[in-house]
């Protein structure tokens, strides 16, 4: 480095080269970061497949409690006894799921849930027990004795999504786990014509990376310019296009051309699987609950609400079906997409059920999430399927190269809160594909003992999680085409925990 006098040095040129000092100092960083990356992807330059991870995150912290219910007798009496009389739904209501693999016990589904019942003894759903963020495994005992391992701010909202999408819980948020595999795997598609990560539900910190941005649409495709169209609009974009001599103004008008053409070309490359007419004649056969107020069937009454989830997963099946489709059938040719969707409404403290109005468990606002998260992800494999028959894709294992999961910010507490449950930890998580190995468990399904009896509860039946979310990523994405040299580099963490691999793909 060359040393400069500070009597030749004016305030002024100090802070000049200073910043400059800085900026190398950054950008060395960068590049060693970068070199990393790009040494990862030549290891990994063998994909020429096509895969898809798609994320469905349940905000405001699902009560799995409900979702996922043992049916063995004893097991049950323990669940009815804690959750009555507001909360626990009645044996015989339950959707009873036959698992090929034994724990020795008996579950079934919420009476809202019949697809996805149907999805588990297809082999196309499996089921992962309570699983949740960790910086180390905790028992219970471990739990009491070593705060300092905890994940930090349990049972905060904000802080669990947080540490649920960067699967990172004891560092501060850089980047998504989702994120970094999107960088690992972002070589083996140069020139690809749109980001591997695409999120329905805005900014979110899953997609975040050092390299790849995530690009935002909306549920009727890229958002264009409103008010230019036409010749307006191909106006603009030539005087985008043209040259400026200022530098500040042509990172600008180059930012603005590429988010005009790219928008265009997705529009464009999706309108294969538009509805033949809006609202009656649908292209998927199966149809996605929608904005427009749906059907909800419990086995007491029905209710109509909208949904927010099924317009999101049907332009991701649209997304991935331009994505997948080759660059000769005037599609996007990819290899590798990312992409993350979000309903809300979980948070239910209160009016988890309608016990006070008319003594009833089976309706609610929590049967009408379920209802609506059953039929939409069903809908959803249904449209996998119907891909890979197209014949642009002429692909009957096609359903084997997506995979959806479920994730949100926290389990709830066992016994129940007035008419909702509060903030918990441990959760039930749903993982479905053609490549899944259905039919079956996977984790410990906690025991249903509350109190300093209870070997998986903190104390207010929230349960300590069996398994980490790094180990349930992990899995994903080493599926997802990250081997294992670089799984360290994803999850930093993977190390401290006894399997990298739960075997459910």
């Amino acid at each position: 480095m060359q040393i400069i006098k500070s009597s030749s040095l004016s305030r002024r040129e100090f802070l000049r080269q200073a910043a400059c000092a800085a900026v190398g100092t950054a950008a060395m960083t960068a590049a060693i970061r970068d070199f990393r990356f790009m040494n990862a992807a030549v290891a990994q330059s063998n994909i020429s497949d096509y895969k898809a991870l798609v994320c469905i995150f349940l905000a405001g912290g699902n009560d799995s409690n409900n979702l996922i219910i043992p049916t063995i007798t004893s097991e049950y009496t323990n669940y009815s006894t804690i959750r009555t009389p507001t909360l626990a739904i009645p044996q015989g209501a339950i959707l009873p799921i036959s698992p090929v693999n034994s724990d020795g016990h008996s579950y079934g589904f919420h009476p809202c849930c019949s697809q996805l019942q149907s999805l588990f003894g297809a082999g196309r759903l499996a089921v992962l027990f309570n699983t949740g963020t960790l910086a180390y495994p905790l028992t219970k005992a471990q739990y009491n004795a070593s705060p300092s391992k905890r994940p930090p701010q349990l049972f905060s909202h904000a802080d669990q999504v947080t540490q649920w999408q960067t699967s990172i819980p004891d560092q501060p948020p850089v980047s998504g786990w989702g994120g970094r595999c999107a960088d690992f795997l972002n070589s083996v598609q140069p020139g690809a014509p749109i980001s591997l990560s695409v999120t329905l539900s805005g900014a979110n910190t899953f997609e975040v990376g050092n390299q790849v941005a995530q690009y935002s649409v909306s549920t009727g495709g890229a958002i264009q310019l409103q008010g230019v169209s036409g010749s307006r609009l191909t106006a603009l974009t030539n005087v985008l296009a043209s040259p400026y001599p200022n530098l500040q103004a042509k990172a600008y008008a180059d930012t603005a051309y590429h988010s005009i053409i790219t928008g265009q070309t997705l529009n464009n490359t999706i309108s294969p699987t538009a509805d033949i007419v809006q609202g009656t004649q649908q292209f998927f056969t199966t149809p996605f609950p929608g904005p427009s107020p749906f059907q909800v069937t419990t086995p007491t009454s029905g209710v109509k609400f909208s949904s927010s989830l099924g317009p999101q997963l049907k332009m991701i099946a649209r997304l991935i079906e331009a994505g997948a489709r080759s660059v000769a059938n005037n599609g996007f040719g990819m290899k590798r997409q990312i992409f993350f969707c979000q309903v809300g409404g979980y948070d239910l403290h209160t009016g988890q059920t309608d016990f006070p109005v008319n003594g009833q468990v089976l309706n609610g606002a929590h049967a009408n999430l379920f209802a609506e998260l059953s039929q939409c992800m069903n809908a959803f494999q249904a449209a996998m399927d119907q891909i890979g028959n197209m014949s642009t894709h002429n692909d009957p294992n096609f359903a084997q190269r997506v995979t959806a999961f479920t994730c949100s910010d926290f389990g709830r507490t066992f016994p129940a809160n007035a008419t909702g449950s509060d903030h918990g930890w441990g959760s039930h998580h749903l993982i479905m594909g053609g490549a899944v190995h259905g039919q079956k468990t996977y984790g410990t399904f906690p025991t249903l003992t509350v109190g300093s009896t209870g070997p998986d509860d903190t104390s207010t039946g929230r349960w300590i999680p069996t398994t980490a979310c790094d180990q349930f990523f992990a899995t994903l994405a080493t599926w997802f085409g990250i081997d294992s040299g670089n799984l360290a580099e994803v999850f930093p963490n993977l190390g401290r925990f006894s399997t990298s691999n739960l075997g459910f793909i």
